[in-house]
């Protein structure tokens, strides 16, 4: 059952955006998600900042990034950093579109926050995303991004929906590539698999907000429509689950995507890593935008800041 503020959201929704329509071209796709982001964006939280940098990927082209930061919370020494990326489907979604996210858990955790603008399919397709976020992760590690006060911070990764692929799918690289110094990994609705685990695959295909038909057609997109796939893009096809930040995995209970997140804790832990769950009853993929009204949502969102806040002491 649906949490009654969640159902009035998914109401007001409706009355902006019509859903994912596969049936337009990704450019009018993406404007009709921005215009209804931004109906949902509330002003920058006080004393929050925003400031805009540009970084330079290897391969030549930029990636936008932009660092919230609480201007009342922040010291001398800052007490993290978070990498963050942005849900969408890895067709969808900007700076501005997350930022209702981005701005408040800077707000209310006092960390560093950066957005990072990706690369976005059908015009690049796999493993564009997870290349862009892997640089700008391996430049965040060796303080080569292009902002200030950073070099001493503790990093964690966090994101959601597709972008929480990314961060786990860069946590596995690092590891395997025994790169340290990622302190914590938050997933939110995160879609880990080109395919949906059960049962909520079949008994949340038609969730309100995020059906298994999208999850298909934003696979087909970026990944195109036959395996292989590249193997890291896919963090639940791991042949190993160990040696992992520690990490908070959020699903929510009307979401075909839900039991990624309880698959992905299991074989944590199993491997002796250290995993948490955390079930949104009655709650929607995207549900993050309803933080103002759902007490749902401001649970999710606590639980979030709580564990980035825990793990982003400096050694």
């Amino acid at each position: 059952m649906l949490e009654p503020e969640i159902a009035a959201f998914i109401e007001r929704t409706a009355a902006i955006y019509s859903g994912h329509s596969t049936s337009l071209p990704p450019s009018e796709q993406r404007a009709i998600y921005d215009r209804y982001a931004a109906a949902l964006t509330p002003p920058l939280p006080a004393g929050v900042t925003a400031e805009d940098a540009m970084f330079q990927a290897s391969a030549g082209h930029p990636i936008r990034l932009r660092l919230y930061r609480n201007r009342s919370k922040a010291s001398g020494t800052h007490g993290g950093t978070v990498l963050y990326f942005h849900g969408g489907g890895f067709v969808l979604g900007s700076l501005e579109s997350h930022q209702i996210v981005t701005a408040r858990i800077a707000a209310d955790t006092g960390l560093d926050v950066i957005a990072v603008d990706y690369r976005l399919a059908p015009e690049h397709r796999a493993p564009a995303a997870h290349d862009d976020c892997l640089e700008v992760t391996l430049a965040a590690l060796d303080d080569r991004l292009p902002f200030d006060s950073l070099a001493k911070s503790a990093l964690q990764l966090a994101g959601d929906s597709a972008g929480a692929n990314l961060a786990a799918s860069i946590a596995m690289r690092l590891r395997d590539g025994g790169v340290q110094g990622v302190r914590g990994l938050a997933l939110v609705y995160p879609m880990l698999d080109t395919e949906p685990q059960m049962p909520a695959r079949e008994t949340e295909a038609h969730a309100p907000m995020l059906t298994l038909a999208d999850v298909h057609a934003f696979r087909d997109l970026y990944w195109g429509e036959r395996a292989p796939y590249p193997a890291w893009t896919v963090p639940l096809d791991a042949a190993r689950f160990d040696r992992l930040p520690p990490t908070l995995a959020i699903g929510v209970e009307h979401d075909p995507l839900r039991d990624d997140a309880r698959v992905f804790v299991e074989r944590v832990n199993a491997a002796g890593g250290q995993a948490r769950l955390w079930i949104g009853t009655g709650l929607v993929h995207g549900c993050w935008r309803a933080l103002e009204s759902s007490p749902g949502v401001k649970a999710l969102h606590h639980t979030v800041c709580q564990f980035l806040g825990a793990h982003s002491a400096v050694s």
